[in-house]
């Protein structure tokens, strides 16, 4: 039984506001595909953009090159083509460019079928502001869930 691959973008929720989401699928190479199964890749700096053909790839993901891997080693930093149906494809470049939204990935998994898979989502940079009163929200939260903690034992 192999080990569940769950890496997250941990700062997207924090910097943009999320308004809808998908599920890709991504182009590998042999090697970036074994990297990813040993959990070594890293969305913390990337975004995802459209070329002049309409197709969508993630930009600054650091997938670590495979220590087995010799000469036909992967790039770690290269873009990589994400899958998507065509309407899916179309209605996220429109947002794109009628509203100046931003695609960034959320999180890099393995699915069932041993294929991975990007979580990407639709967002809206927050303000300075925004932060403060996620981070307000966020503490408030915690001490309300340790009260009840402290009053249920």
């Amino acid at each position: 039984m192999q080990k569940q691959i769950n890496i997250k973008n941990r700062r997207a929720r924090f910097d943009y506001e999320i308004l809808d989401q998908y599920v890709a699928g991504i182009v590998l190479g042999g090697t970036e595909i074994k990297s990813i199964r040993l959990g070594k890749a890293s969305l913390s700096q990337s975004f995802c953009e459209f070329n002049e053909r309409g197709e969508l790839f993630v930009v600054n993901m650091q997938i670590e090159e495979y220590s087995h891997g010799g000469y036909y080693n992967h790039r770690p930093k290269a873009t990589r083509k994400l899958l998507l149906q065509r309407r899916e494809l179309k209605k996220l470049r429109r947002e794109v460019i009628q509203s100046g939204l931003t695609i960034i990935p959320l999180r890099l998994f393995i699915n069932e079928r041993g294929l991975a898979k990007m979580a990407i989502a639709l967002a809206k940079g927050k303000k300075e502001y925004d932060k403060r009163e996620s981070l307000k929200k966020q503490d408030s939260d915690r001490q309300l869930s340790r009260i009840k903690k402290n009053f249920n034992n």
